[in-house]
């Protein structure tokens, strides 16, 4: 009797059911295996969950592997800065200005940090005013504003927004930081930390915005509708030539050191800026095999083209002064590997090992006549050679993956292919007229307000004792 009626009772609750218990029943459907599997799938290959389904996802958040691997190339990349740039360009000042370098690039690591999370976040990577935008939002991440950890989609598939916004904050951190190289030794802190802050409304958001912004006027992979269909895959314009050729203007603006091209001023200390270029090699590697954004195959192919590109360059700049010179140099291995890294960085993910060694090549030649004999023929004080390796081997990086970038290495070429050589070309023609004119406007105003220069009498003394209060060094001279 008990059984019948448990049954009895199954039964009218079956048939009393009401339409809306059922559809709710209906909305907390799971999603079938297949659909389940097919989320695995799209997480092991990096690519994009299947929507197609009313039914929630399990994994809706960060995936675990690819968001590690992207934590960990943000800290490669600031490791590039802090120590690994500070170490390069302090081992090849002078012993009296080698706080001084260490001092701008920690002064540029938080100022520009500060300025991301305030809107320089969301005017690189918020929605533009139109689909070919220069710029982003001024207000849509705002103090990162809807920057969520658990989210994702701002920068791809599988990882974290806020690592996403991470990440891009360390490429928003170095990249001015490379023009210290140029002006080393001669301009005022507070003159630094000013241009560097204006620059980076005037230049690196809306360069980062056009060139890797859904929406952006030079995004050729992720606009349909860009007017530029360029590719860059970690930073060839926006990263390398934005502060080469802002180098370049403004150490002719602020003139040459005093006494250069009358006294020597080799680099006090060969062996911190050794050390320096390790640290730059490694940390490159999550420039740019984390700008796949994934620990995928195409991070594999970033990871390997950085790799040959680098220790070719290096091997060939050391060859060519041994030709030439007689002597291969350390310095000349250094620049010869950065200068490696910088060709290749807009390339990395787009071309395979061929194209990669080819880079190489081309990167320890061209760079190093650029640094042995432009520099001389028109007798600039680029101190630390930032035009002759980031200004000049960004521009020949961005031209050469036009000529290189294969589909075999990156099916995302294959739709882009035709013209883009061409394209290459109008970004480098516009990267290089923004970046002259607004650092021209903006050093003017920078000198008119509060002054490019020391003193002589600080500028021979040091800017470390000067300016910072401290010493580098004690008991030595020089």
């Amino acid at each position: 009797m008990k059984k019948l009626i448990y049954i009895l009772t199954l039964l009218a609750a079956l048939f009393l059911s009401t339409p809306s218990v059922l559809a709710a029943d209906e909305a907390m459907a799971e999603r079938s295996v297949t659909e389940r599997l097919e989320d695995i799938e799209a997480y092991i290959n990096n690519g994009a969950r299947n929507d197609s389904t009313n039914a929630p996802t399990k994994i809706a958040g960060p995936g675990p592997g690819h968001n590690a691997w992207q934590m960990t190339s943000t800290a490669l990349v600031l490791f590039m800065t802090l120590p690994g740039l500070a170490l390069f360009y302090g081992g090849l000042v002078r012993r009296k200005n080698i706080l001084s370098v260490m001092a701008q690039c920690l002064g540029i690591a938080g100022m520009v940090t500060i300025l991301w999370w305030l809107c320089g976040y969301s005017l690189s990577f918020g929605p533009g005013s139109s689909p070919s935008s220069f710029i982003g939002s001024l207000t849509e991440f705002a103090m990162f504003k809807g920057v969520s950890p658990y989210e994702v989609g701002h920068g791809y598939h599988w990882i974290s927004n806020s690592v996403w916004a991470m990440f891009q904050l360390t490429f928003a951190i170095i990249t001015p930081a490379l023009i210290v190289g140029a002006i080393a030794e001669r301009m005022k802190f507070s003159a630094i930390l000013l241009f560097i802050a204006i620059w980076m409304f005037a230049v690196y958001f809306p360069f980062a915005h056009m060139v890797w912004a859904v929406d952006g006027f030079m995004c050729g992979p992720l606009n349909p509708n860009a007017t530029i269909k360029a590719i860059d895959f970690a930073g060839g314009t926006v990263v390398h030539m934005t502060s080469g050729w802002s180098a370049l203007v403004l150490c002719l603006i602020l003139g040459p050191r005093l006494g250069f091209g009358k006294e020597p001023m080799p680099p006090h200390s060969m062996v911190l800026c050794m050390v320096g270029t390790g640290m730059l090699w490694v940390g490159w590697y999550g420039f740019n095999a984390g700008s796949a954004l994934g620990a995928d195959g195409i991070a594999s192919n970033a990871f390997t083209t950085t790799t040959l590109a680098a220790a070719t360059a290096g091997f060939v700049w050391g060859m060519a002064e041994y030709i030439l010179k007689g002597k291969p140099s350390v310095l000349g291995f250094c620049s010869g590997i950065v200068a490696g890294l910088v060709v290749v960085t807009p390339a990395c993910g787009f071309v395979d090992t061929k194209g990669a060694m080819i880079i190489g090549l081309v990167a320890g030649i061209v760079p190093f006549v650029a640094c042995w004999k432009l520099k001389a023929w028109f007798g600039y004080d680029d101190a630390l050679d930032t035009f002759g390796v980031h200004g000049v081997g960004g521009t020949l990086g961005a031209i050469l993956t036009g000529v290189l970038a294969t589909k075999e290495a990156n099916g995302v070429v294959e739709g882009l292919k035709d013209g883009l050589l061409m394209n290459q070309l109008k970004a480098v023609g516009l990267t290089i007229v923004w970046s002259v004119v607004a650092t021209v406007i903006i050093a003017y105003i920078v000198k008119a307000v509060i002054g490019l220069r020391p003193s002589e009498e600080v500028e021979t003394v040091g800017l470390d004792l000067a300016e910072h209060g401290e010493e580098g060094y004690h008991n030595a001279k020089g």
